[in-house]
């Protein structure tokens, strides 16, 4: 019997990093193809509602298939299911793609993934779980490294509005790791994601309508690696791979993995952005951005081998 729970658990994470990687490299593709779209008029608040939509539409019936007719939990569920979509999807996507548009992509997403170190404080602050010396060495090499992805050693200009969205992209990010790997309200991955993609876009409507988001729209051909493509492709592109994809795998693959392993397993993201922004928009960091990065992803790594105090249940590899 041991066996076979240890060969169970075994497959769970063989899954769920076969689940985070296929997520990180969809996530990272998210820039790469808003860039070009920004670039010709549309605003970021149009390309996050239009992902986001799309990514509803499609996740929105295997989420209520999933559910088996359990609508109990869906009500008991719905202030995670509202705080997810507010935080972890309007609020993430917006800030980043905010971001991308005043500011290269590798960095702003280097920015946005110091959020495993802010969900380490925000443990220590809400949880009293303090970090070790680990944890605080890990932080501050990670903010060293963001110092050099500025380049401010180099006395660059930094895009101060830029960074900013970026670190309010870093907010949603950790929510995102702390609600995706918590099992308590009961709610499947493919619930929870359909539902905060809906309240995704349902917010980021209201605001279009209410006009606290522009919402602007061009309907100009965009280029990625010299092909011309019609803006509704990369649109479509944007809300099956990097909205639906993307959210499903990395919420089925946090509560394989649990949260601290499935961050570690999310840093690729950096990688893949890097990757796809070269290939498809010739972007590539200059060489102290790219040791600024090292130096981020080597403190976060710390900092997450640094964490103690681990709640049961929430960073436990589980089977779902």
């Amino acid at each position: 019997m041991k066996t076979l729970t240890r060969d169970s658990r075994r497959d769970a994470t063989t899954a769920g990093l076969a689940l985070a990687l296929t997520s990180a490299v969809s996530f990272g593709l998210s820039g790469s193809l808003a860039r070009p779209l920004l670039d010709s008029g549309w605003t970021a608040g149009s390309v996050v509602l239009i992902r986001v939509a799309i990514g509803a539409l499609v996740v929105l019936p295997f989420g209520m298939v999933a559910l088996r007719g359990r609508w109990g939990v869906l009500r008991r569920g719905a202030p995670v299911v509202v705080l997810y979509g507010g935080l972890a999807v309007a609020g993430a996507q917006f800030c980043y793609f905010s971001a991308v548009r005043t500011m290269e992509v590798a960095p702003a997403l280097l920015i946005e993934y110091t959020a495993p170190a802010a969900v380490v404080v925000w443990m220590w602050l809400v949880h009293g779980q303090r970090p070790g010396r680990l944890t605080v060495a890990g932080a501050a090499v990670a903010v060293l490294g963001l110092v050099l992805v500025l380049d401010l050693f180099a006395g660059a200009d930094v895009d101060v509005r830029g960074a900013a969205w970026a670190l309010g992209a870093m907010v949603g990010a950790a929510a995102y790791f702390v609600i995706s790997a918590d099992e308590r309200s009961g709610l499947p991955p493919l619930t929870l994601a359909a539902g905060g993609l809906a309240v995704g876009a349902a917010l980021l409507g209201v605001l279009g309508l209410l006009g606290l988001m522009p919402t602007a729209m061009a309907s100009e051909h965009v280029a990625y690696a010299g092909v011309h493509v019609a803006p509704w492709a990369a649109l479509l592109a944007l809300g099956l791979v990097t909205a639906a994809l993307a959210y499903t795998t990395g919420i089925a693959a946090s509560r394989r993995l649990g949260s601290r392993l499935a961050s570690f397993v999310a840093l690729s993201e950096v990688v893949a952005a890097v990757v796809w922004a070269w290939l498809l928009l010739d972007q590539l960091p200059a060489a102290v951005q790219l040791l600024g990065g090292g130096l981020i992803v080597a403190g976060v790594v710390a900092v997450k081998l640094g964490e103690r105090g681990v709640r049961v249940g929430t960073d436990e590899p589980v089977l779902v």
